[in-house]
């Protein structure tokens, strides 16, 4: 029989893992909710977001938390380097052109990587203060992984506030729904794209800099976890950040349970659930015919 106490632990660390899901399916989503991009190169942004941070607090001796804030910056801006003279000359062409480009720019990052820090990885270390464990009264948990929740939370939360109350985000919703219109209204849609690929970009590598204290680092990193964030993007309805929100959440913890009821099929159990929510609202949970909701 198993113990109560450890399927407490299995559960947070459900939550741990839907953290990193919700991150980096937010990014895809605001994405392709703007630009309409399946963005093949979002797992190599997100290792990106991984090395970043591991150069700063490593070598250069920046503290995390700065690093944290860094990391991501980089990321955002190498996002939009990638967008402008690549990505956006694509946008009117089938949706293959992106496919092939961002796999290709994919391998490129990657490739990149192991030449500069090599093949095999390397050790980070928790922040001094985060380390140790925190006790909740019915278990003890880590620091680092409570952290971690807490801010998702807070980022998801204000990526839903920035898309629906601010002006800004009022522009990428009207340029969602009608990119034409927009630029004739004297919006420069075209520079709007461009920070909105940015800013999916950035949400990879601040999901980069969050997970690699518990997985440390490594070039394949991203590869390892795209499947699954395209499946929760799937999941929750393409465009919606509700719904890659609680997608990210639900996908984590059928991982985590899975591994501990039936390990075996606990990776099958993730594309059986992805298949009855198809078949039952085939836009997903909360997908409908506009993106942003």
């Amino acid at each position: 029989m198993l113990d109560l106490h450890f399927i407490f632990i299995q559960l947070f660390n459900g939550l741990i893992l839907g953290s990193i899901y919700v991150l980096l399916s937010l990014g895809l989503t605001v994405i392709f909710g703007t630009l309409g991009v399946v963005n093949f190169a979002h797992g190599a942004l997100y290792m990106l977001g991984a090395y970043f941070a591991y150069t700063l607090v490593t070598v250069l001796h920046v503290h995390y938390f700065l690093a944290m804030l860094i990391a991501p910056l980089f990321v955002g801006a190498i996002g939009i380097l990638l967008e402008k003279p690549l990505i956006s000359k694509l946008y009117r062409l089938p949706h293959f052109y992106n496919l092939l480009l961002t796999f290709g720019i994919m391998f490129f990052i990657q490739d990149a990587v192991k030449i500069i820090f090599g093949p095999e990885g390397e050790p980070f270390n928790i922040p001094d203060l985060l380390d140790g464990a925190v006790d909740l009264g019915f278990m003890a948990y880590p620091k680092f992984r409570l952290f971690v929740i807490v801010v998702t939370g807070i980022l998801a939360l204000s990526v839903w506030l920035f898309i629906e109350k601010t002006r800004l985000g009022a522009i990428i919703r009207a340029g969602t729904d009608d990119s034409e219109m927009a630029d004739a209204l004297g919006i420069n849609i075209s520079r709007t794209f461009t920070l909105v690929f940015g800013m999916g970009a950035a949400l990879s590598g601040f999901a980069g800099v969050l997970a690699a204290p518990i997985q440390n680092v490594q070039p394949l990193m991203g590869m390892d976890i795209l499947v699954e964030t395209f499946v929760v993007v799937i999941v929750g309805g393409m465009g919606s950040i509700g719904g890659s929100i609680l997608a990210g959440l639900i996908i984590g913890e059928i991982m985590t349970l899975g591994i501990l009821f039936w390990p075996p099929a606990s990776t099958v159990m993730v594309y059986a659930f992805m298949a009855v929510i198809l078949i039952t609202r085939p836009r997903g949970l909360f997908g409908r015919a506009q993106f942003f909701e």
